[in-house]
This record gives C-alpha cells, structure tokens and sequence, in this order.
C-alpha cells in the first residue's frame, strides 16, 4: 500500500455505508416479515379449512425449503456472477410472490408459492452478507451486519403485530396478511436502485479497473483493497469441503443449524405452542413474546463488537438450554412459567442470532463468501424446516415435555460444537482473508484448534 493510501477495511463509516446498511436490512425486514406472517395467518386459515396438523407443518416448512434452495444455489451464482444483479431480482419475486398469496385457493397452491418465495430468501440470505460485509470498515463491521438479523427480527414482529390488528376484516384477512408483504418488497426494491458492485468481488475477477472506478466514486481516490487473490477463481461448492475450509463450513452449518430449529418451531407456531402449554389468550402471548425477541435482537447489535464472537456464541447456547429446561421438566407448568420461559427465550436467541450474520461473512474469502454463507444458510433451512414440520407432529404424538426437551438437546450440541470448532474474527480485516493469516491455511486469532490461543472474553 502506497503513501497516503488508506485500506477500505480502515475508513470512517460514511452515509454510503449507511444507505447499503438500510438498503440490505431492508431485504432482511421483507424476509422476516413474510416468515413470521405465516404463523398468524395460518391459525386463521387453518381451522376455517381444516387443515391437518401435516399439512400446516407442511405449508410452515415450505419457505424454509425454498430457503435451503436458495441459499445452497444462488450463494454459488452470486460469487460467480456478482452481487449487483442478485441483489435486485430476489425483491422482484418478494413482490410478485406475495401478491399471489392473495389468490391461492388450495393449500398445494400456498405451498408453491411459499417455496418459491423461500428460494428468493434464501438468495437475500447470502447476497445480502456478503455485499454489506465487503463494502464496510472492520471496527463497525460486527455491529453493522448483526443489524441484518436485528430487523429481520423487526420485520418478524412487525408481521406478527400487523396480523394480530388484520384479524377482524373476516374470513379473507388471512390472505391480506400474506399479501401485505408486498408492500415492504416495492419500497426497498426501489431503494436498491442504483447500489454499486462489491469492488472486492470486482478485484476478485480480475476486474481491477472497474473496481477502482468504484473505490474512487463511493470512497476517494486514495481507498485501496487490500491484498486480493493474484488470479481470478471460480467459485465451487465443493472448495468448502477441502481440508482448508471444511472446519469452518461445518461450524458455520451447525451453529446456524441448531440456534435456528427451536427458534422456527416455536414462533412459526407461537399461538399454538402457547395454546398448548395452557395459556388461554394466545395472541397476546405470542405478542409478548415477540416484544421481547425484537429487544434481544437490539441488545445484541450493541453488544456485538463488545464480546469475543467465540464467548457469545458458545455461551447464548447455554442460556437458551437453560431457558426451556423447566418447560422439559414440568408437566403442567403455570402460565407464569411458560411466559417467563419463551421471554428469556425469544431475548437470548434474538439477541445470538445477529452472529448468523457476521460469523459466516468473516469466515470465508470474497471469492467464496456467497457460497460459504450460502452454504450455512441452506443448512440452517434444514434444521428449521425440520423443525417447523414437525412440531405440530410432536405436540400431538409426543407432547410438551418431550418437545421442549428435543429442543433443550439440540441447543447443547449447538454449544459443544462451538466450544469445539468456534474461532475467533471480532478484529479481523477482511482484506486477510483472501489468504492472510486471518482465513487462510493457518489457525485465527482465538481458534479452539491454535495451540496456545487464548480464550476469548468480553471487552470492558
């Protein structure tokens, strides 16, 4: 780096910086909104239909299927084929998909749609991280990507609130709840207008000219990258697999995996859960709750950049075990006690959450970003379809007990896989991790597998 240079990694945040922070977030709003839509709108549906426990579990896991998809496809297509592009045509199908919504007839039919617009998530899940990511500096990285889960936190209470208040406009409110979405899809799709191409994935192509031509319009003259790969690479799926990244791709997959399943079983069905475990008014409840989600999610961007990402993430698993273990141990618990334990619940993983959209970001090299968080994210669409399709199951065939312990088991191996694979990137700059020591073949700061690496704790 030359005299009187400065890295991107190193600028002051910029009101560039915060318009592709709002834009991106933008995209996460839409995407928990139309999640968190369904659960209302369908114990308003469900019982004017009918509908089998299966096929509401079923409609439920749709989105998170077409998540996986997504995710799993369109984080490859994004390395390859950049950022810019993707970052459009996902909000498209959010408008057309959830306009249709209002027209379905048949539950198959909500079931396609639901998918399709899940594939559209998925992508957004995956472009979204990586084009924020590369374009932010290190010291309000942490804070600035943990606020994608924060308003997809927004957005999931939002549609919980605006279905609660469309419940009296009669037997057809179900389809305005779901077809509301479309209105937060046209406006952040047209505030996306006019975003530039990440100029990391552009150095990574080869394409330095263009991307110092973006360097020089959004930041200055003088910003520079950084180290970049020396030649161009294409993007592969199964370069997550070889001994260099196949750690981090398998902790990335598995603590998405398991903060995820619990946390759509229960809210995708928040109503019914509550119903179940004997709360009458169930919709108050659930409101409650969700109050208490989008608080963690504001917690944990503030404290984002003041705990060690390994500490938080291992510890947040003990807290959310802790928090359904009495509902695992009771067989008739008060409404105080189911209250007070989906509160702490819905605070922990909310506010742990926000890492599902920093860690994954900071693992991986700019030509494998998309993929890498591709990768987790569709992973993660595992455990929560799983989860969401089967817990009308389980409460019927298995009960409240036994559905609050599967899900006490799946967040204790969400913290030993931490404690076992967890490295540590808080105050890594994202210009190592084209090969630097950061990211590439040698142990991060902080990583449980670095002989001598110290353990992480919070900073005062």
């Amino acid at each position: 780096m030359g005299n009187g240079t400065v890295l991107l990694d190193d600028l002051p945040l910029s009101k560039f910086h915060l318009r592709v922070t709002a834009y991106t977030t933008g995209g996460m709003f839409c995407d928990g909104y139309i999640l968190g839509m369904i659960g209302i709108a369908l114990a308003v549906w469900a019982p004017q239909r009918g509908l089998a426990a299966a096929t509401e579990g079923l409609i439920g896991a749709s989105a998170l299927v077409g998540i996986f998809l997504g995710s799993l496809i369109f984080g490859t297509i994004t390395d390859r084929i950049g950022r810019q592009t993707m970052y459009l045509a996902d909000l498209a199908l959010f408008v057309v998909g959830s306009v249709l919504q209002f027209f379905v007839a048949e539950p198959w039919q909500l079931v396609a749609l639901r998918l399709i617009m899940g594939v559209a998530i998925g992508a957004d899940y995956a472009i979204g991280a990586a084009l924020l990511s590369e374009f932010l500096p290190r010291k309000q990285r942490g804070p600035l990507l943990a606020s994608l889960n924060a308003v997809w936190t927004v957005g999931f209470v939002v549609a919980f609130v605006i279905g609660y208040l469309m419940r009296g406009l009669g037997a057809d409110s179900w389809r305005w709840m779901l077809a509301s979405s479309a209105v937060p899809a046209v406006i952040v799709l047209c505030l996306r207008l006019g975003t530039p191409e990440s100029p990391r994935w552009l150095a990574a192509q080869g394409r330095r000219e263009e991307s110092d031509q973006v360097l020089a319009e959004f930041f200055g003259p003088d910003v520079v990258l950084g180290e970049e790969p020396p030649e161009p690479r294409r993007a592969r799926l199964a370069e997550l697999f070889t001994p260099r990244w196949r750690r981090r791709t398998a902790f990335t997959a598995l603590f998405w995996f398991c903060q995820v399943l619990p946390f759509f079983a229960l809210f995708t069905f928040a109503p019914t859960v509550l119903s179940s475990l004997g709360l009458r008014d169930e919709f108050t409840g659930g409101l409650v709750l969700n109050v208490f989600q989008l608080a963690g999610g504001v917690l944990g961007v503030v404290i984002m950049n003041r705990l060690a990402r390994r500490g938080f993430v291992l510890w947040s698993f003990v807290v959310l075990a802790v928090s359904l273990l009495p509902l695992a141990l009771s067989a008739h618990p008060s409404a105080t006690l189911v209250v007070a334990s989906f509160a702490v619940f819905a605070f922990a993983v909310s506010a742990a959450g926000n890492l599902e959209t920093v860690y994954p970001a900071e693992l991986f090299p700019t030509d494998l970003r998309a993929t890498g968080v591709g990768f987790a994210a569709a992973m993660s669409r595992i455990g929560a379809a799983i989860g969401t399709f089967l817990l009308p199951l389980s409460l019927v065939h298995l009960g409240n007990q036994a559905t609050m312990a599967i899900g006490v088991a799946v967040l204790l191996l969400g913290a030993v896989v931490s404690w076992a694979w967890a490295p540590e990137t808080r105050h890594l700059a994202l210009s190592e991790s084209s090969g630097g020591a950061g990211l590439g073949g040698g142990p991060m700061p902080g990583d449980p597998t670095s002989a001598g690496a110290p353990t992480p704790v919070a900073e005062a």
